[in-house]
């Protein structure tokens, strides 16, 4: 692991390999390590960074909005020296890219999108935010990890996966409660997006596993119709993540349009 001084934190990230940079954003509440399949497998220069308030970078609490996170990307490419990057996230860490795409778009080459959505949350989604990361804060992770294990991957894969719900629970229930609560807060008063999806330019992958119950097929669909020219590929056997849940189907994917 690496780290880097930006904006007043120090972020924990990893540079491996060679070739044009794809970076890629995690989720909530995650770490960099979800990534981990994409990054052994395929070939290329792969750049993987804890958020700020998560895994190896400096927690900061009370409010994370997501353009101090697209911030902070556009720091760490800064830090490395990239002009272009190919630059992708899932769910969270998609609504982060598309706050990057707002922000640099010059600066990035290729999208991609999975298991996200690009409207603003409604009044009740934004009261069930900020209550969450009042529990979060008060109780800790580890009961708000084992309510979303089995959807943030499909409870069949829980019982057939032991080793992928091993990670995922792992990652949530080490995940920082004040980080985690700040990024929830920050989220909530996120903007939508789907007129900047009409401005895309740029070739834009969207991925969505079948059975995700956070971001359905649907919303990718409607990612799919916004922006002009995008491809969209649905992972059957698989919910909110299907990098994890079926790695082979997913690097298949991402792995062809990178090399498109």
């Amino acid at each position: 692991m690496s780290t880097a001084e930006i904006n007043g934190i120090t972020i924990g990230y990893d540079d491996t390999g060679a070739g044009p940079p794809v970076v890629l954003v995690h989720g909530h509440p995650f770490d960099r390590s979800m990534w981990d399949p994409q990054v052994t497998s395929l070939t290329g220069r792969f750049i993987t960074a804890d958020l700020r308030g998560y895994g190896s970078t400096t927690v900061v609490g009370g409010r994370t909005p997501l353009p101090v996170f697209a911030e902070d990307v556009a720091g760490l490419l800064d830090h490395l020296g990239l002009d272009e990057v190919v630059l992708g996230g899932l769910s969270m860490g998609g609504q982060i890219v598309m706050e990057c795409y707002h922000q640099f778009p010059d600066r990035i080459r290729a999208l991609l999108l999975a298991d996200t959505f690009p409207r603003a949350d409604t009044p009740e989604a934004q009261a069930h935010r900020r209550t969450t990361a009042d529990r979060l804060e008060a109780e800790g992770m580890i009961g708000y990890a084992r309510e979303n294990l089995a959807k943030m991957i499909a409870p069949y894969n829980v019982e057939a996966m032991p080793a992928v719900a091993a990670h995922v629970m792992t990652m949530m229930a080490s995940a920082p409660a004040a980080g985690a609560a700040a990024a929830l807060r920050g989220r909530a008063e996120r903007p939508d997006y789907r007129d900047l999806l009409t401005t895309v330019t740029v070739p834009t992958l969207i991925v969505v596993g079948r059975d995700d119950e956070f971001t359905p097929v649907a919303d990718a669909e409607e990612m799919h119709a916004l922006i002009p020219g995008s491809t969209l590929v649905v992972v059957e056997g698989a919910a909110h993540l299907p990098n994890l849940e079926q790695p082979a189907a997913f690097n298949e994917a991402l792995g062809a349009f990178l090399r498109g």
